[in-house]
């Protein structure tokens, strides 16, 4: 299931050279991750933190292949996949898309610790979503 939400570049975001700053990009990324764990995994990250368990990124991979430029509205998605290994882990393959082009795609990889130290592990919760999710094969 793809989920897919929509933003508009800020004008603060843009760089000299007239487009946007690479580190912003994640972060667009990001905001739409977190509503995806949020309305889909049914997983509040601030709740959680609360109760002692933090979610993390473990690893991200990203691809830049065109620019976004001032008030440019566009869409990012994100997309759940299962570990091929098993390991107590969840991937996000995620795209920024621009007038049905791809601007920047990318893999977030993350778990669960608890906020006290301890080994990753992620919650039976979450654990139930991942059934039915296709596994990353890369």
């Amino acid at each position: 299931m793809e989920y897919v939400k929509e933003y508009t570049v800020k004008p603060e975001h843009i760089d000299v050279q007239g487009i946007m700053d690479g580190l912003f990009y994640p972060f667009y990324m990001e905001y739409c991750r977190h509503e995806f764990i949020k309305d889909v995994l049914g997983f509040s990250l601030e709740e959680e933190a609360e109760k002692g368990i933090n979610m993390v990124l473990s690893q991200y991979t990203i691809n830049f292949l065109r620019s976004l430029k001032k008030d440019d509205t566009f869409t990012v998605t994100c997309e759940l996949f299962a570990d091929k290994s098993d390991k107590p882990q969840i991937h996000f393959e995620q795209k920024i898309i621009l007038n049905n082009k791809v601007v920047t795609k990318a893999v977030f990889t993350g778990t669960c610790v608890p906020a006290t130290g301890g080994r990753p592990y992620l919650p039976d919760s979450i654990k139930e979503k991942l059934k039915g999710a296709p596994v990353l094969d890369k």
